[in-house]
Parts: structure tokens; C-alpha cells; sequence
């Protein structure tokens, strides 16, 4: 089967339609149109349905882009053994650990903490947590990185490290001027969270939903950025990992308040696809290499079931 064939398809899926999968790879949208149809008379199915607004996946279709996106990944991986080239290792990062964390782990595997022989030509895609396990699922990422979120990961996956958990608020905050603040106090403000499913609701389950029951929950779609912005004008409070807002606690744009309740932990958790050939001796190695950049070494260390301090 010849991959270009592939690569019209899969660019179609990307863009939704012809038209913008043709100007995306450089192709006379006729020729791009062609090289569909002989795709589909390869296959004897039709994996388009085509509308005047553009092109969405038939079922067929649906079924063979995973396997489309496989074919041509290993294609990459055949040309870059034969070359002699370094393999390719495409990683997504949420944008709290892609900003302040996954910088320092991609700096030290380059410059050969992860052993000699084992670099790659990486590529990072930071993301938020839906886009990336899109893209994972989709086979457009190797290896994920992302705070826990409590839902079970299927697949090859490890803890890799674990941040302190923080109630952030902005500094004209009613509740910043309070030395410890008690989980009744907060039931009279409203709590910002990134996105269904995301780490800060899921700390927010682990302090206890019930008891929170009268506090208001804000969704804040797109993005951590806007989220931190929200909290610094004063809409409300964020639970978070310590690593997603650190620059505004140095800067004094979000204070830190004291809760008289633990909270504890949240892991940073990677996932990766098995099966990569020769990217597999980088992958182990960044992910070595990850867990010695824990930022909290002292959970990981502590016995099974006893708590670090």
C-alpha cells in the first residue's frame, strides 16, 4: 500500500476536509482528491463522507486511522534507522510540568544523564490533559506526561514523581489574611477548576466534595494560564500542584493559604505506548532520568503505606 496514500488520509482526518489537507501538505487539491479514491478502491470501502462544508470519517475511516497513523510512524522509524539517525520520541506534557519541570529532565538526558547512546530527537507537545490523551490514543504521541487525576491509565504506565499540593488564592483574598484556614471556611468561596476530570477537581474529591458541597465549582475551560489569572483577580480559590504555580507564589501573585487539613500529594504519572523500537533505550532512560528529578523524593521514599512529613 503506498503510504502517501496514507498520509492524504490521515491529513484529511487532521484538517476536515480536502481542501485544507492539500494546502497543509502542498498538493493540488485534485491530487490530493485522487490519491483518496485510489486509497479506497485499494481498501473497497469508502472511508470519507464527503459534504460541501468538507470531509468527516466513515466508519471505515474511523477504523483504519489508528492504524494509518501506526503505519506511517513506523515508516519514520524504518528511515531513520537506515540513515543512521537518531530515533524520534514524541512527548506530550501537561503546560505546568512543561513549563517549570520537563525543561530540566529534556536538559539532562541531552547532555547524557540517562547514559550514553540513548538520545533522541524529541518533540514536545504541551496540551491540556484532553488534547493530550486524544493525541495519545490517536497514536500522535509516544509517551505522556501528566499529574494524576485519580482515573487508572491503561497501558504500559508508571509514577515517575509526586508534587505538594496547594490552596492558592490572590493576596486581596478575604481568606489570605487568615493564619490557618479551616475546610468550613471555604465552604463560603467558590473554587476554580481547569477542566472535568482534571487534577485540581480531583483534589478538590480528595478534601471532600461533601464537605465542600456548599462551595460554588467554577469550570475554567482552555487553559492553566487563565485559570491563574482568574485566581490572581480574586474570582476564587485553586487547589493545585505546587509545580503549576510557582513563579506566581515567588512573584507574590497568588498567596498560598494554610490549611488547618493534610492534603496530600499528587503523583506525576507517564504513560507511554509499548512497542517503539529503537526509541524504547530513550524512553527508559527519560523516564530514569524523570524519577531522579522527583520534586518530592521524600513521598517516593517513604515506606509503603507511611507518610512522609
Amino acid at each position: 500500500m503506498d503510504h502517501r496514500y496514507l498520509r492524504a488520509f490521515v491529513a484529511v482526518a487532521d484538517h476536515g476536509g480536502i481542501s485544507a489537507a492539500a494546502q497543509a501538505l502542498g498538493y493540488a487539491q485534485s491530487s490530493l482528491s485522487a490519491q483518496i479514491k485510489r486509497l479506497e478502491a485499494d481498501l473497497g470501502v469508502s472511508l470519507l463522507v464527503r459534504a460541501g462544508t468538507g470531509a468527516v470519517l466513515a466508519e471505515a475511516g474511523t477504523r483504519l486511522l489508528p492504524h494509518a497513523r501506526e503505519a506511517l510512524e513506523l515508516e519514520e522509524r524504518m528511515r531513520r534507522a537506515v540513515h543512521g539517525d537518531r530515533p524520534r520520541l514524541r512527548i506530550g506534557a501537561q503546560e505546568s510540568l512543561a513549563h517549570v519541570w520537563m525543561p530540566e529532565v529534556l536538559a539532562a538526558l541531552e547532555y547524557g544523564a540517562g547514559g550514553t547512546g540513548r538520545g533522541a530527537d524529541v518533540e514536545l507537545t504541551v496540551a491540556n490533559r484532553r488534547a493530550l490523551e486524544r493525541a495519545f490514543e490517536n497514536g500522535e504521541l509516544d509517551l505522556v506526561f501528566q499529574y494524576d487525576n485519580g482515573v487508572r491509565a491503561l497501558g504500559p504506565h508508571a509514577v515517575v514523581g509526586h508534587d505538594r499540593t496547594v490552596l492558592v488564592a490572590a493576596p486581596s483574598h478575604p481568606l489570605a489574611r487568615e493564619e490557618a484556614v479551616t475546610p468550613e471556611e471555604l465552604l463560603q468561596h467558590d473554587f476554580l477548576v481547569a477542566e472535568p476530570g482534571c487534577t485540581s477537581e480531583m483534589l478538590v474529591d480528595r478534601l471532600g466534595r461533601d464537605l465542600l458541597a456548599g462551595a460554588e465549582l467554577a469550570l475554567v475551560q482552555g487553559s492553566l494560564s487563565a485559570l491563574l489569572r482568574l485566581t490572581g483577580h480574586g474570582h476564587g480559590v485553586s487547589l493545585l500542584p505546587e509545580l503549576a504555580v510557582s513563579r506566581e507564589l515567588q512573584e507574590g501573585e497568588l498567596i498560598e493559604l494554610r490549611l488547618t487539613e493534610r492534603i496530600r500529594p499528587v503523583s506525576i504519572v507517564a504513560q507511554w505506548r509499548p512497542r517503539l523500537g529503537p526509541a524504547e533505550r530513550c524512553l527508559h532512560a527519560l523516564l530514569e532520568v524523570a524519577r531522579r528529578a522527583d520534586p518530592l523524593p521524600e513521598v517516593t521514599r517513604a515506606p509503603h503505606g507511611a507518610r512522609a512529613s
